[in-house]
Protein backbone atom coordinates (compact mmCIF):
# COMPACT_ATOMS: atom_id res chain seq x y z
CA UNK A 1 0.00 0.00 0.00
CA UNK A 2 1.13 3.74 -0.98
CA UNK A 3 0.74 6.53 1.50
CA UNK A 4 -1.09 8.08 -1.82
CA UNK A 5 -4.22 5.56 -1.90
CA UNK A 6 -5.18 7.40 1.41
CA UNK A 7 -5.18 11.35 -0.12
CA UNK A 8 -7.96 13.15 -1.01
CA UNK A 9 -9.46 16.58 -1.42
CA UNK A 10 -9.98 18.53 1.96
CA UNK A 11 -11.16 21.89 1.37
CA UNK A 12 -9.50 24.50 4.13
CA UNK A 13 -12.84 25.79 5.46
CA UNK A 14 -13.73 22.21 6.44
CA UNK A 15 -10.84 21.97 9.46
CA UNK A 16 -12.65 23.21 12.78
CA UNK A 17 -11.16 25.91 14.70
CA UNK A 18 -13.77 25.85 17.45
CA UNK A 19 -15.82 22.89 19.04
CA UNK A 20 -19.65 22.72 19.07
CA UNK A 21 -20.95 24.03 21.37
CA UNK A 22 -22.52 22.30 23.70
CA UNK A 23 -20.38 19.46 22.78
CA UNK A 24 -23.08 16.73 21.96
CA UNK A 25 -24.84 19.19 19.44
CA UNK A 26 -21.88 18.31 17.00
CA UNK A 27 -22.81 16.13 14.19
CA UNK A 28 -22.52 12.74 13.77
CA UNK A 29 -22.25 10.65 10.41
CA UNK A 30 -23.45 6.89 11.22
CA UNK A 31 -21.44 4.49 8.67
CA UNK A 32 -23.26 1.40 8.52
CA UNK A 33 -22.60 -1.95 6.45
CA UNK A 34 -25.17 -0.42 3.71
CA UNK A 35 -26.12 2.91 4.75
CA UNK A 36 -24.91 6.59 5.64
CA UNK A 37 -27.23 8.19 8.18
CA UNK A 38 -26.86 12.06 9.11
CA UNK A 39 -27.05 12.67 13.08
CA UNK A 40 -26.19 14.73 16.03
CA UNK A 41 -23.61 13.09 18.59
CA UNK A 42 -26.57 13.65 21.19
CA UNK A 43 -28.92 10.81 19.24
CA UNK A 44 -26.09 8.74 20.41
CA UNK A 45 -27.96 6.50 22.89
CA UNK A 46 -30.18 5.83 20.70
CA UNK A 47 -28.16 4.23 18.03
CA UNK A 48 -26.86 2.14 20.83
CA UNK A 49 -28.42 -1.44 22.51
CA UNK A 50 -28.72 -1.84 26.27
CA UNK A 51 -25.82 -4.20 27.07
CA UNK A 52 -23.29 -2.56 24.91
CA UNK A 53 -19.91 -1.37 26.40
CA UNK A 54 -18.34 2.14 25.90
CA UNK A 55 -14.91 2.32 26.51
CA UNK A 56 -13.44 5.80 26.42
CA UNK A 57 -9.50 7.22 27.17
CA UNK A 58 -9.68 8.76 30.33
CA UNK A 59 -5.85 10.41 29.75
CA UNK A 60 -5.63 14.04 31.13
CA UNK A 61 -3.71 16.72 28.63
CA UNK A 62 -0.96 18.43 29.88
CA UNK A 63 0.61 21.54 29.21
CA UNK A 64 3.14 20.13 27.43
CA UNK A 65 4.37 23.06 25.28
CA UNK A 66 7.55 24.90 26.67
CA UNK A 67 9.67 27.98 25.76
CA UNK A 68 13.00 27.12 26.43
CA UNK A 69 16.03 29.11 26.37
CA UNK A 70 20.02 28.05 26.34
CA UNK A 71 21.91 31.07 27.02
CA UNK A 72 20.15 34.21 24.30
CA UNK A 73 19.20 31.40 21.86
CA UNK A 74 14.84 30.38 22.04
CA UNK A 75 14.28 27.05 21.92
CA UNK A 76 10.38 25.39 21.32
CA UNK A 77 10.18 22.17 23.39
CA UNK A 78 7.14 20.18 23.08
CA UNK A 79 7.59 17.40 25.51
CA UNK A 80 6.22 13.46 24.63
CA UNK A 81 6.54 11.23 27.35
CA UNK A 82 8.97 10.10 30.07
CA UNK A 83 11.18 7.11 30.18
CA UNK A 84 11.54 4.68 32.81
CA UNK A 85 14.04 7.02 34.83
CA UNK A 86 11.39 9.73 34.57
CA UNK A 87 13.59 11.96 31.70
CA UNK A 88 11.50 13.32 29.55
CA UNK A 89 11.65 12.53 25.54
CA UNK A 90 10.82 15.76 23.53
CA UNK A 91 10.31 17.75 19.65
CA UNK A 92 12.90 20.35 19.81
CA UNK A 93 12.23 23.23 17.54
CA UNK A 94 16.26 24.56 16.38
CA UNK A 95 16.98 21.34 18.69
CA UNK A 96 20.64 21.18 16.49
CA UNK A 97 21.66 23.94 18.45
CA UNK A 98 20.78 21.60 21.29
CA UNK A 99 24.27 19.16 22.63
CA UNK A 100 24.42 16.52 25.39
CA UNK A 101 25.31 18.42 28.71
CA UNK A 102 23.29 21.63 28.10
CA UNK A 103 21.37 23.27 30.03
CA UNK A 104 18.00 24.96 29.47
CA UNK A 105 16.06 26.88 31.69
CA UNK A 106 12.25 28.49 30.91
CA UNK A 107 10.47 31.00 31.21
CA UNK A 108 6.83 31.47 33.04
CA UNK A 109 9.20 29.66 36.24
CA UNK A 110 12.34 30.58 37.29
CA UNK A 111 12.81 27.42 39.15
CA UNK A 112 12.13 24.76 36.36
CA UNK A 113 15.27 23.73 34.61
CA UNK A 114 16.29 20.51 32.42
CA UNK A 115 19.90 19.53 31.31
CA UNK A 116 19.84 17.33 27.81
CA UNK A 117 20.56 14.13 28.12
CA UNK A 118 20.59 13.66 23.85
CA UNK A 119 20.11 16.32 21.64
CA UNK A 120 20.11 16.70 17.93
CA UNK A 121 18.51 13.77 16.92
CA UNK A 122 16.09 14.47 14.01
CA UNK A 123 14.25 17.30 16.32
CA UNK A 124 14.14 14.54 19.22
CA UNK A 125 15.92 15.40 22.54
CA UNK A 126 16.07 13.63 26.28
CA UNK A 127 15.95 16.05 28.85
CA UNK A 128 16.08 15.79 32.61
CA UNK A 129 14.21 17.96 34.64
CA UNK A 130 15.49 19.55 38.20
CA UNK A 131 11.81 18.86 39.38
CA UNK A 132 9.93 15.43 39.94
CA UNK A 133 6.16 14.56 40.97
CA UNK A 134 3.48 17.50 42.17
CA UNK A 135 7.02 20.06 42.00
CA UNK A 136 7.37 19.44 38.27
CA UNK A 137 3.53 19.57 37.61
CA UNK A 138 3.45 23.14 38.88
CA UNK A 139 5.78 24.18 37.51
CA UNK A 140 4.09 22.68 33.92
CA UNK A 141 1.37 24.36 34.99
CA UNK A 142 3.09 27.81 35.18
CA UNK A 143 5.40 27.52 32.39
CA UNK A 144 3.79 25.43 29.52
CA UNK A 145 0.96 26.12 27.19
CA UNK A 146 -1.11 23.29 25.56
CA UNK A 147 0.26 22.20 22.71
CA UNK A 148 -3.05 22.75 20.35
CA UNK A 149 -2.51 21.01 16.76
CA UNK A 150 -0.97 22.90 14.19
CA UNK A 151 -4.51 23.49 11.86
CA UNK A 152 -5.91 24.83 14.63
CA UNK A 153 -5.05 28.84 14.37
CA UNK A 154 -4.48 30.72 17.43
CA UNK A 155 -1.84 33.89 16.29
CA UNK A 156 -2.41 35.22 19.81
CA UNK A 157 -1.87 31.99 21.45
CA UNK A 158 -3.95 29.11 23.39
CA UNK A 159 -6.86 30.80 24.90
CA UNK A 160 -8.49 30.50 28.47
CA UNK A 161 -11.42 28.69 26.46
CA UNK A 162 -9.45 26.35 24.89
CA UNK A 163 -8.22 24.92 28.17
CA UNK A 164 -11.65 24.02 28.87
CA UNK A 165 -12.81 22.83 25.26
CA UNK A 166 -9.22 20.47 24.65
CA UNK A 167 -10.24 18.46 27.99
CA UNK A 168 -12.68 15.73 27.80
CA UNK A 169 -15.00 14.59 30.65
CA UNK A 170 -13.41 11.61 30.94
CA UNK A 171 -9.91 13.26 31.60
CA UNK A 172 -8.17 11.47 34.98
CA UNK A 173 -4.94 10.95 34.66
CA UNK A 174 -2.48 13.46 33.42
CA UNK A 175 0.34 12.77 30.56
CA UNK A 176 -1.20 13.59 27.19
CA UNK A 177 0.48 15.75 25.03
CA UNK A 178 -2.60 15.91 22.33
CA UNK A 179 -6.33 15.14 23.63
CA UNK A 180 -8.37 11.73 22.57
CA UNK A 181 -10.62 13.93 20.49
CA UNK A 182 -13.55 11.82 20.24
CA UNK A 183 -13.77 12.11 23.63
CA UNK A 184 -14.12 15.75 23.74
CA UNK A 185 -18.17 15.16 22.30
CA UNK A 186 -19.34 14.16 25.70
CA UNK A 187 -21.10 15.56 28.52
CA UNK A 188 -22.26 14.86 31.84
CA UNK A 189 -25.69 14.79 30.50
CA UNK A 190 -25.40 12.66 27.54
CA UNK A 191 -23.56 9.95 29.85
CA UNK A 192 -26.59 9.75 32.18
CA UNK A 193 -28.83 9.28 29.11
CA UNK A 194 -26.60 6.44 27.66
CA UNK A 195 -26.54 4.75 31.42
CA UNK A 196 -30.46 5.34 31.36
CA UNK A 197 -30.62 3.12 27.81
CA UNK A 198 -28.53 0.51 29.75
CA UNK A 199 -24.80 1.24 27.91
CA UNK A 200 -22.34 0.17 30.53
CA UNK A 201 -19.51 2.44 30.96
CA UNK A 202 -15.35 1.74 31.61
CA UNK A 203 -12.31 3.79 30.81
CA UNK A 204 -8.65 2.88 29.76
CA UNK A 205 -5.69 5.18 29.46
CA UNK A 206 -3.83 5.83 26.65
CA UNK A 207 -1.46 9.00 26.87
CA UNK A 208 -1.42 10.33 23.74
CA UNK A 209 2.34 11.35 22.66
CA UNK A 210 3.59 14.49 20.68
CA UNK A 211 3.97 12.14 17.47
CA UNK A 212 0.29 12.28 17.11
CA UNK A 213 1.13 15.32 14.90
CA UNK A 214 3.75 14.55 12.88
CA UNK A 215 2.90 13.83 9.31
CA UNK A 216 4.10 10.31 7.43
CA UNK A 217 7.16 10.67 5.31
CA UNK A 218 7.42 7.23 3.88
CA UNK A 219 5.53 6.64 0.46
CA UNK A 220 5.03 2.97 1.33
CA UNK A 221 2.87 2.65 4.17
CA UNK A 222 4.64 -0.38 5.81
CA UNK A 223 7.85 1.22 5.74
CA UNK A 224 6.13 3.59 8.63
CA UNK A 225 7.10 3.52 12.04
CA UNK A 226 4.61 4.85 14.90
CA UNK A 227 5.79 6.66 17.68
CA UNK A 228 5.47 4.67 21.00
CA UNK A 229 2.89 5.48 23.63
CA UNK A 230 1.96 4.51 27.26
CA UNK A 231 -1.26 2.34 27.59
CA UNK A 232 -2.74 1.16 30.65
CA UNK A 233 -5.88 -1.09 30.73
CA UNK A 234 -6.71 -2.34 34.27
CA UNK A 235 -8.32 -5.51 35.67
CA UNK A 236 -11.51 -4.67 36.38
CA UNK A 237 -11.85 -2.46 33.09
CA UNK A 238 -11.03 -5.97 31.09
CA UNK A 239 -13.41 -8.08 33.02
CA UNK A 240 -15.87 -5.23 32.72
CA UNK A 241 -15.68 -5.41 28.81
CA UNK A 242 -15.16 -9.30 28.41
CA UNK A 243 -18.21 -9.29 30.57
CA UNK A 244 -20.28 -7.18 28.21
CA UNK A 245 -19.26 -9.42 25.01
CA UNK A 246 -19.80 -12.38 26.35
CA UNK A 247 -23.43 -11.27 27.19
CA UNK A 248 -24.08 -10.39 23.88
CA UNK A 249 -23.22 -6.40 24.00
CA UNK A 250 -21.41 -4.51 22.01
CA UNK A 251 -17.94 -3.01 21.97
CA UNK A 252 -18.26 0.83 21.34
CA UNK A 253 -14.77 1.93 21.42
CA UNK A 254 -14.73 5.80 22.13
CA UNK A 255 -11.77 7.35 19.84
CA UNK A 256 -8.75 5.67 17.86
CA UNK A 257 -6.49 5.80 20.74
CA UNK A 258 -8.73 3.76 22.85
CA UNK A 259 -8.99 1.19 20.31
CA UNK A 260 -5.50 1.26 19.69
CA UNK A 261 -4.83 0.50 22.93
CA UNK A 262 -7.26 -2.48 23.25
CA UNK A 263 -6.00 -4.20 20.06
CA UNK A 264 -2.76 -4.12 21.28
CA UNK A 265 -3.82 -6.12 24.70
CA UNK A 266 -6.64 -8.01 22.45
CA UNK A 267 -5.82 -11.99 22.61
CA UNK A 268 -6.45 -14.11 19.35
CA UNK A 269 -9.68 -15.16 20.90
CA UNK A 270 -10.73 -11.62 21.38
CA UNK A 271 -10.31 -11.53 25.45
CA UNK A 272 -9.01 -8.24 26.37
CA UNK A 273 -5.92 -8.69 28.95
CA UNK A 274 -4.82 -6.46 31.41
CA UNK A 275 -2.05 -4.07 29.68
CA UNK A 276 0.94 -2.02 31.12
CA UNK A 277 3.45 -0.72 29.06
CA UNK A 278 4.30 0.93 25.80
CA UNK A 279 2.71 0.41 22.53
CA UNK A 280 3.36 1.27 18.75
CA UNK A 281 0.54 -0.54 17.01
CA UNK A 282 -0.09 0.60 14.10
CA UNK A 283 -3.67 -0.63 12.46
CA UNK A 284 -3.90 -0.81 8.62
CA UNK A 285 -6.17 -2.31 5.85
CA UNK A 286 -5.59 -6.10 6.31
CA UNK A 287 -5.33 -5.76 10.02
CA UNK A 288 -8.33 -7.88 11.76
CA UNK A 289 -9.76 -5.64 14.63
CA UNK A 290 -10.96 -8.30 17.14
CA UNK A 291 -11.36 -5.59 20.01
CA UNK A 292 -14.21 -3.40 19.28
CA UNK A 293 -17.51 -3.46 17.59
CA UNK A 294 -17.86 0.06 17.22
CA UNK A 295 -15.94 3.04 16.41
CA UNK A 296 -17.10 6.84 17.94
CA UNK A 297 -14.06 9.18 15.96
CA UNK A 298 -13.49 12.20 14.34
CA UNK A 299 -12.37 12.91 10.73
CA UNK A 300 -9.03 12.44 10.04
CA UNK A 301 -6.32 14.00 7.72
CA UNK A 302 -5.64 12.69 4.40
CA UNK A 303 -2.98 10.35 4.29
CA UNK A 304 -2.54 10.00 8.21
CA UNK A 305 -2.18 6.82 9.86
CA UNK A 306 -5.78 7.47 11.83
CA UNK A 307 -7.20 7.66 8.59
CA UNK A 308 -5.77 4.33 7.44
CA UNK A 309 -6.95 2.97 11.01
CA UNK A 310 -10.42 3.70 10.08
CA UNK A 311 -10.12 1.86 6.61
CA UNK A 312 -9.14 -0.89 8.11
CA UNK A 313 -12.22 -0.90 10.59
CA UNK A 314 -14.64 0.01 8.32
CA UNK A 315 -13.31 -1.09 4.52
CA UNK A 316 -11.56 1.64 2.59
CA UNK A 317 -13.86 2.14 0.13
CA UNK A 318 -16.50 2.88 3.11
CA UNK A 319 -14.49 5.13 4.35
CA UNK A 320 -13.72 7.14 0.82
CA UNK A 321 -17.66 7.35 0.30
CA UNK A 322 -18.60 8.21 3.81
CA UNK A 323 -15.64 11.22 3.68
CA UNK A 324 -16.73 12.47 0.14
CA UNK A 325 -20.39 12.99 1.75
CA UNK A 326 -19.13 14.68 5.06
CA UNK A 327 -16.97 17.18 3.12
CA UNK A 328 -19.91 18.12 0.57
CA UNK A 329 -22.19 17.79 3.50
CA UNK A 330 -19.87 20.15 5.05
CA UNK A 331 -19.07 18.32 7.92
CA UNK A 332 -16.18 19.88 10.45
CA UNK A 333 -13.25 17.76 10.17
CA UNK A 334 -10.15 17.22 13.07
CA UNK A 335 -10.12 17.72 16.56
CA UNK A 336 -12.58 20.32 17.21
CA UNK A 337 -14.74 18.70 13.85
CA UNK A 338 -17.60 16.91 14.03
CA UNK A 339 -17.79 13.00 14.59
CA UNK A 340 -18.17 9.74 12.45
CA UNK A 341 -19.97 6.12 14.51
CA UNK A 342 -18.73 3.64 12.28
CA UNK A 343 -19.37 -0.48 12.37
CA UNK A 344 -16.67 -2.50 12.18
CA UNK A 345 -16.33 -4.19 8.52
Amino acid sequence: MQTADFDFDLPLDRVAQYPASPRDSARLLQVTATNLHDRVVRDLPGLLRPGDMLVANNTRVIPAQLTARRGAARIGITLDHPDAAGDWHALARNARRLHSGDTLTFEGDDTLSATVLRGNDGGAVLLRFNLADEEFADALRAAGTLALPPYIARPEGVTAQDQIDYQTVFAAHPGAVAAPTAGLHFTPSLLDRLSARGVGRTAVTLHVGAGTFLPMRTENVAAHRMHAERGYINAASAAAINAARAAGGRILAIGTTTLRLLESAVRPDGIIAPFAGETNIFITPGTVVRSADLLLTNFHLPCSTLFMLVCAFTGTDRMKAAYAHAIAAEYRFFSYGDATLLERA
